[in-house]
């Protein structure tokens, strides 16, 4: 899912940038953008009156195209390449951390980065271009590890269809571009109806979040924001499926002592001190505007925290519904 576009105001606005700012708003000490992207977010919680904003991104590309513009902003703006997962490692006391889930427009467009089945490129998908590509995991994993990874990260109901497909035309010749696998992929499906998705979507979300390990670095990553904010810091987590909405809702739901009964008939369990308040009571979506601006934005969902003065504390994965693709081979 794309999360910035260019509109006729001027270029890469981020998905929901007008309720994540009254979200958090007054914008001000330092913040942390923990995905750069186009640099649309960390622009404007500068603009918003940031003091600073440390900018976090793994792809390399995103610090060469934000030269023409990150001079402007002096030692405001601080330009640091690595994983969000490992914020608390580049900075503490935070006043806040944004957080967007998306794919960034940049690397959509770029046809050679392999994100987009709409554009015919080699079958990448790797955001710190480091690493095995999505033609490696193509290529090599078998056809219950390919299903797995349809099914649980892609919520692809065909998984099994399309990754028998997958293993029976690798045996003829290597999958090794996009629109190969998205042709391949589109085989296995039903035609897709006006306004529908393209029947490849779930299938390219699934190895896309694979090759980049993003449920992992997700879960890291909101514990590692729990360890840089200071008390009264804000975490502002934009997500584009439900399965990465589904984890920060029951991170928020954890921290924040919300965890309820087990069931109706059990006693309340006993809660630890909350390391957040939850600002937003239900996550919130686009409006009407921001649809007819950027159709691609109706999946997206905002949900924001606030850091209290309670220690970091254990969490599973497991307690945030991440998915297990080994324990559900089993």
């Amino acid at each position: 899912m794309t999360t910035e576009h260019t509109s006729a105001s001027g270029p890469h606005i981020p998905v929901l940038l007008r309720p994540l700012l009254k979200a958090v708003a007054p914008v001000t000490g330092r913040w942390l953008d923990g995905t750069f992207g186009a640099g649309g977010y960390t622009r404007a919680l500068l603009e918003a009156g940031a003091d600073q904003v440390i900018a976090v991104d793994r792809d390399p590309l995103a610090f060469e195209m934000a030269k023409s513009w990150a001079g402007e902003y002096g030692d405001r703006l601080v330009q640091q390449q690595g994983v969000f997962s490992r914020m608390d490692e580049y900075a503490q006391d935070l006043d806040g951390v944004v957080l967007d889930l998306g794919v960034s427009s940049m690397q959509l467009d770029l046809a050679e980065r392999g994100f987009s089945f709409m554009k015919d490129g080699p079958l990448d998908m790797r955001m710190s271009q480091k690493g095995p590509s999505a033609a490696d995991l193509v290529a090599e994993l078998s056809e219950a590890e390919l299903a797995d990874i349809l099914f649980y990260y892609g919520e692809e109901r065909a998984s099994r269809r399309i990754a028998r497909a997958i293993v029976k035309a690798r045996e003829i010749e290597p999958i090794t571009t996009t629109l190969q696998l998205a042709s391949l992929v589109e085989s296995c499906l039903p035609r897709a109806k006006p306004g529908q998705s393209h029947p490849a979507t779930r299938s390219f979300q699934a190895l896309r979040i694979a090759v980049n390990a993003e449920y992992d670095e997700l879960f890291e990553g909101l514990l590692a924001a729990e360890r840089a904010l200071k008390p009264g810091g804000l975490l502002a987590v934009v997500t584009f499926h439900s399965v990465e909405d589904r984890m920060v809702k029951r991170f928020f739901q954890h921290r924040a002592g919300k965890t309820g009964r087990a069931n109706r008939y059990a006693p309340e369990i006993e809660e630890q001190p909350a390391q957040f308040e939850i600002v937003t009571r239900k996550a919130v979506g686009p409006d009407d505007q921001e649809l007819a601006e950027n159709p691609r934005s109706r999946s997206a969902r905002l949900r924001v925290g606030r850091r209290t003065d309670a220690a970091p504390a254990p969490i599973s994965a497991r307690d945030l519904g991440m998915p297990q693709l080994k324990e559900a081979r089993k």
